[in-house]
């Protein structure tokens, strides 16, 4: 989860203490800050040494388990970039925002397969595999 993701997450931290997670979350960000533990078995533990290092402690602690990595697309284009990412899913909304991160951008030689695709006027979730 980035950062941007997260600080949106902890405006509303006190009128909601149970995180629908129920798991470790680990907050890739510049800004050093105590782990933050909530009710229903999430804790917030914010990296500040990299990707690499939030995806070893997530695999660390997700065991045989998957890992989501949720965050925006600058987040998304470094593990992209990196080879970190299995599988990619994008939530599209028809809504221009006019400014912010792009998806892909940095991020060469990538080869998506479509494995899935669900919408509605709303939205349209994208799921795609990364082709090594």
């Amino acid at each position: 989860m980035s950062r941007t993701c997260r600080r949106l997450r902890l405006q509303g931290e006190t009128s909601d203490p149970h995180p629908p997670y129920h798991a470790p979350v680990f907050v890739l960000t510049h800004h050093p800050r105590e782990p933050l533990p909530m009710q229903g078995g999430t804790t917030f533990t914010f990296v500040t040494d990299g990707i690499e290092s939030v995806l070893a402690q997530a695999r660390a602690a997700a065991g045989d388990a998957d890992v989501a990595i949720a965050g925006g697309a600058a987040t998304v284009n470094q593990y992209l970039a990196a080879g970190l990412i299995d599988e990619l899913r994008l939530h599209v909304a028809p809504v221009v925002l006019g400014a912010g991160e792009r998806p892909f951008d940095g991020v060469a030689d990538v080869t998506l397969e479509p494995i899935g695709a669900v919408g509605n006027n709303l939205v349209t979730h994208l799921s795609h595999r990364v082709v090594r």
